[in-house]
């Protein structure tokens, strides 16, 4: 994302600690206290006491964390992310974004990804302006179920998929998967679901790769109870206030 810093005095290019202040982080006076500290941010920047700033374009941070102004009204997307897209807002060495796949109007908008995937795994990524949907999708407190379908280069032995279960450390991390299920009735032991109400990065692949197998295709179907449904790969929808409850069922 460039740097547009807009200088003209509106009520749509606000002082940035006014700005502050109007998201209720803090008073205006410590807003200007932490710009003028280098606490704060505007699209990757350090910002200056006085500047403008759009709300509806602008990245603004505080302390490393995102700031969302209250008066934009939510939007909340559901992308079916295809393989080879990166899930960032600005990476240089990225060759596709996610947000390559959006529209022009919602390109416009200042949203983040929700929880991502890696740029081989495909599936559903969730896009928002909602900084506290942001939280509650990505905190680990939040416990929201993850269900992804997984396919490996050969059949999960019975042994191997109860250390996957209990779980084991793996450098500074502990790996476990809380559910593994065949896919189908009748399904081999290559193409399972997978259920996890956690996920440190890249959390599936090392976990398999550690007791000997390579994840070949990995695709996240559910966030909770919202589905991916018949949203195309590389195609997105917008949800539903009544769609975004189900992400916490």
């Amino acid at each position: 994302m460039k740097t547009k810093i807009s200088k003209l005095p509106t009520r749509e290019n606000p002082k940035l600690q006014k700005f502050l202040a109007d998201s209720g982080i803090c008073s205006r006076r410590r807003g200007e206290q932490l710009i003028e500290n280098g606490e704060v941010t505007v699209n990757g920047k350090l910002a200056k006491l006085g500047c403008r700033i759009s709300p509806k374009s602008d990245s603004i941070k505080v302390q490393g964390k995102l700031i969302f102004p209250k008066s934009l009204d939510r939007l909340c997307l559901l992308i079916n992310k295809p393989k080879g897209f990166t899930c960032s807002n600005s990476d240089t060495f990225a060759k596709r974004l996610i947000f390559d796949l959006l529209e022009e109007e919602h390109k416009k908008q200042r949203l983040f990804c929700a929880g991502r995937l890696d740029v081989e795994s495909e599936g559903l990524v969730i896009l928002t302006n909602d900084g506290d949907l942001t939280y509650k999708l990505t905190h680990p407190s939040q416990r929201i179920e993850k269900k992804y379908e997984v396919e490996l280069n050969k059949p999960l032995i019975e042994t191997d998929r109860f250390k996957l279960i209990s779980g084991f450390e793996d450098k500074e991390d502990f790996l476990r998967l809380d559910k593994i299920e065949k896919r189908g009735k009748h399904g081999d032991s290559k193409r399972l679901f997978i259920s996890m109400g956690h996920g440190k990065k890249r959390e599936i692949r090392r976990a398999f790769s550690r007791v000997g197998y390579r994840v070949i295709k990995l695709r996240r179907v559910a966030l909770g109870a919202l589905k991916i449904g018949k949203t195309p790969k590389g195609g997105y929808r917008v949800l539903k206030n009544k769609e975004i409850d189900l992400l916490f069922s």
